[in-house]
Parts: structure tokens; C-alpha cells; sequence
């Protein structure tokens, strides 16, 4: 899309992507929007309750979004209102690599930049193979839920050997109660993220104590965007920990 000078993001990872290669292009993000530190543009709210009248006061030529981050009203009301709404849709490592390459190319104009190239290179040289170890990967506590079908998070851990042992639910972040986590063959190896429950040393592994405990930043994970380049090697040397 040609003539792309005012973004406003509405997803962490997209507005970090956006900075990542052309910071002078975004206008706004939301509340949540972490990365990177020094972001100085206009605050328009959380993902799920942007301020819709604020996104569109500040006259963007696009919006970047995502069906699972963002809510379809809110979408719908920007579009209503004029506003150019570009919608990513993103649930395995290859998906990502498309899906950001559609917003910073094909969205905002801007050459491919050389961290998506450096992120293709670097999980390519992973190689998956057969997942070697099953793990439940709890997002959330009190109540627990857990990582389901067709997450990004998931497809990543499959490329690096371990599978989901709830890959084949219905759903895809599914409330599971603790005594089916931890029931004797469910897994071999608990994945506690730092988001979007913070998980801690003190706080998860405690509920796991027959299993192997991998304490992961949830950037590597979960963040489709400037982090994917070293999250194979992050996440893999976390993994390799817990035996």
C-alpha cells in the first residue's frame, strides 16, 4: 500500500515490528505496546477496548490488527468510520513470516526488512523433527488455562521438539483443572511463560512437582515480530534446563 506515513498499531508485536523498521511511520499503539522501551506516540487504549474515537482522530493511513488480539466491533467501527484496516492472521511460525511480511511490505510500503530474513534463517536452521517431549503450557491461573490448538506459541515448541499435549483441543486456550495437568502421563515437562500470567520461580512450578519446570520469557514465545531471530536459541537453551 503506497503512501503509507501514519500507522496506528493495535497489537504488541506489530507495533514493535513497525518500529523495528520504520519507527517514524507510527502515530499510536496501545497501552500494552512494551517494545521497544523508548516508544514516545500516542496511548489509545488496551487491545480488546481501544479508543476508537482517538485511533481515528489521529488520521492513519493504516491500522494493523489481529483477529485473536483485537476485537471484530472495534474493527468494524474503524472501518465504518473511513479508516484503512489491515487484519493479520496469526497461528504458525510460517503464518508469522507471511503475515509480517503483508504488513510491513505490502501494508506500509517499506522494503522486507533484514530481521524477518535473519528470523526465516534462524528458525530454518532449527530443523524440526519428531517431538521428542510432551508439555503442557499453562497461560493463566486460578482458573488454569493452558496453550490449545493452532497457536502460534505451540508451533513454535514443535519445531524445537516439543509437542503440546493439548494441541488436538476444541479450543485454543482451553480452562483445564490442575488435577488433569498433573495427571501421571500427561506430560513430561511443564512450559511457564512470564506472560501473560506472570509465572515465577515461586509461583507455577510448585503446582508441577513431578515434572521438569521450563521458566520461559514469554517475548521469545509468544512475540511475533524484532524477537524472532533469537527466540529458537532462547527458548531451546530454556528447555535443554529443565531435565
Amino acid at each position: 500500500m503506497s503512501g503509507v506515513r501514519r500507522v496506528v498499531s493495535l497489537v504488541p508485536s506489530l507495533t514493535e515490528a513497525v518500529a523495528a523498521t520504520a519507527p517514524e511511520l507510527l502515530v499510536g499503539a496501545t497501552d500494552w505496546c512494551a517494545h521497544p522501551a523508548d516508544l514516545a506516540v500516542e496511548r489509545i487504549g488496551g487491545t480488546k477496548n481501544p479508543d476508537v474515537a482517538r485511533v481515528v482522530a489521529l488520521r492513519p493511513d493504516l491500522v494493523v490488527a489481529n483477529e485473536e488480539e483485537n476485537r471484530a466491533p472495534d474493527l468494524a467501527a474503524l472501518r465504518a468510520a473511513g479508516v484503512e484496516v489491515l487484519v493479520t492472521e496469526i497461528r504458525t511460525l510460517a503464518g508469522a513470516f507471511t503475515e509480517l511480511e503483508r504488513v510491513l511490505v505490502a501494508g506500509c510500503g517499506l522494503a522486507r526488512p533484514a530481521w524477518l530474513a535473519e528470523a526465516e534463517e534462524a528458525w530454518a536452521a532449527v530443523r524440526p523433527g519428531k517431538p521428542e517431549r510432551v508439555t503442557v503450557v499453562p497461560v493463566w491461573r486460578r482458573p488454569w488455562m493452558v496453550l490449545g490448538r493452532d497457536t502460534f506459541a505451540g508451533d513454535g515448541l514443535a519445531w524445537l521438539g516439543v509437542r503440546n499435549a493439548y494441541a488436538g483441543h476444541p479450543e485454543r486456550y482451553p480452562r483445564v483443572p490442575l488435577p488433569e495437568l498433573t495427571a501421571p502421563g500427561r506430560a513430561d515437562l511443564v512450559v511457564l511463560p512470564d506472560e501473560p500470567y506472570a509465572f515465577t520461580a515461586d509461583d507455577g512450578p510448585g503446582a508441577f512437582p513431578a515434572l521438569p519446570a521450563a521458566l520461559v520469557s514469554g517475548r521469545p514465545l509468544t512475540w511475533y515480530g524484532p524477537a524472532l531471530p533469537e527466540a529458537p536459541a532462547v527458548l531451546a537453551t530454556a528447555l535443554a534446563a529443565a531435565r
